[in-house]
């Protein structure tokens, strides 16, 4: 196809529509999880709950792989409609869940929402010419914002369906709407699209499976799992990250976290535009760049740390005469200290001024009395010093939408390399990078969880984000001078 038609635009509509009502469904433990907990509905510890956040985005991405085969092969309307309508039942069925066990069936179940993202990729590419891919699959990856959607209307209804908390079994209705909403999308999808395959169609699956030889399927897989996965783990996590470190209401919490979602998937269509016009290469370097400084920023946790500090030592052996506010007088020789005073006994962590860097204080008590025998450089007063960070809300969450939108144009830069190398086979390596970026969504949070248990740190996450980017910008770089040399010779 040369060019686009009002038929393509048909079908990126509704594929984008379908996308963001998947991603809505799949993103929907990151609230409800943490509601049930903090309202003490079930006694779920930090990992089980990284456990429940990370369940669907497992399915998600463990099932990208096949049904990107079957996209190829057979085409994205019946693969699409069928998801939809397939992944309403088990998120009915989460109505019903008693404990930990019966929700991450349930929870395994209607993640399959996640592997639309295969479909989508496939279906949508077939439709337009090789120039316009970047974008058209940028506007397609909007749709993430379905992870905005639920961060921000989710727990509003949760508050409604249970009256404010009162009827806190009232929570059972939200899978039963979202059942509902899956269900009449699918219908909508089988009746208002068309059926369209790619060549890969007429490919045996060893021929299909050829590209997986390739290494750059795998570093695209890498990149993804970060800009990606991380973003699915951050549209999650990052609603119990406000709660427990900012000491947010889940409502606020969830708008925070819209922020962080809604930009994402918006901005995808704006890297998409980028990518067609500077590459993938030049908008990846600028993306793992970003995302080395800003997650080093918010790695930093919110602490206030005490510290022995400079104390007072007697310089001549002698007797205690006198102790003043300030002052210690040893035989005829004054030592000044500094007092503690009335403000360094205030934090300055939760106080509603915003404090940008670190606060250092220093003060020294005596611990000596009038009457002491002293000797030459013994303590007269211990120093004591008090290093508060604030990681005040307001910058820590335009942080955290920063490097979320970076990551948005990430998404469009790493699938503008696919129909470039590997035209005929979107569904298949799009699937394959789906899975590993789906990887991450469903590792992550399980990862930070254990962090969290381990080191005290709800920062620990944004450290394994700096891993992670560095890791990325090593194997971009790494190719790149690689590419140069061989260039060269």
């Amino acid at each position: 196809m040369e060019v686009a038609t009002s038929k393509s635009h048909k079908m990126l509509f509704f594929n984008t529509l379908a996308f963001t009502v998947c991603f809505a469904a799949w993103m929907l433990n990151g609230v409800l999880v943490t509601f049930l907990v903090s309202n003490e509905v079930f006694d779920w510890s930090t990992v089980e709950m990284g456990w429940l956040i990370g369940i669907p985005v497992l399915t998600g991405a463990l099932m990208r792989f096949p049904v990107g085969i079957l996209t190829d092969k057979f085409g994205g309307k019946y693969v699409y409609g069928f998801l939809l309508i397939l992944s309403a039942i088990p998120m009915y069925l989460l109505s019903t869940a008693d404990s930990f066990m019966e929700y991450a069936i349930y929870s395994l179940g209607f993640g399959i929402t996640g592997a639309s993202f295969a479909v989508g990729i496939a279906f949508t590419s077939v439709w337009y010419p090789k120039k316009n891919q970047g974008t058209v699959l940028g506007i397609f990856g909007a749709g993430n914002a379905g992870a905005a959607l639920t961060a921000l209307f989710a727990p509003s209804i949760l508050n409604h369906l249970t009256n404010g908390g009162e009827n806190l079994e009232g929570w059972r209705m939200l899978p039963v709407y979202y059942s509902i909403m899956l269900l009449v999308m699918g219908i909508i999808f089988l009746i208002f699209t068309e059926n369209k395959k790619t060549k890969a169609a007429e490919k045996s699956l060893s021929q299909m499976m050829l590209p997986l030889k390739d290494m750059a399927v795998w570093k695209f897989g890498l990149w993804y799992f970060l800009v990606f996965g991380c973003f699915v783990a951050f549209s999650q996590w990052l609603i119990p990250y406000f709660v427990n470190v900012y000491y947010l209401p889940l409502v606020t919490a969830g708008l925070f976290a819209a922020a962080f979602s809604f930009p994402s998937g918006v901005i995808r269509a704006f890297g998409g535009w980028l990518s067609d016009v500077y590459g993938g290469r030049k908008v990846m370097v600028w993306v793992l760049g970003s995302s080395v400084v800003i997650s080093a920023m918010l790695m930093v946790p919110k602490v206030e740390i005490y510290s022995p500090g400079k104390g007072v030592i007697a310089k001549v052996p002698g007797v205690v005469t006198e102790i003043t506010e300030d002052s210690i007088v040893v035989g005829k020789r004054v030592y000044k200290y500094s007092p503690k005073e009335k403000e360094d006994e205030i934090s300055h962590i939760d106080s509603d001024e915003i404090h940008i860097f670190p606060i250092k204080k220093d003060w020294q008590e005596p611990v000596v009395k009038v009457g002491d025998h002293v000797k030459k450089k013994q303590l007269l007063a211990k120093g004591t010093t008090r290093i508060s960070f604030q990681a005040n809300v307001w910058i820590f969450a335009t942080l955290a939408i920063l490097i979320g939108a970076i990551w948005g144009i990430g998404k469009a830069g790493v699938y503008k390399y696919i129909p470039e190398h590997y035209p005929d086979d979107v569904g298949i390596v799009g699937g394959v990078v789906g899975v590993l970026g789906g990887l991450g969504g469903f590792f992550t949070p399980i990862i930070f969880g254990y962090l969290l248990d381990w080191t005290g740190l709800w920062s620990s996450a944004w450290a394994f984000m700096l891993f992670l980017s560095f890791a990325g910008m090593w194997w971009l770089l790494k190719d790149s001078v690689e590419n140069e040399k061989q260039k060269t010779t």
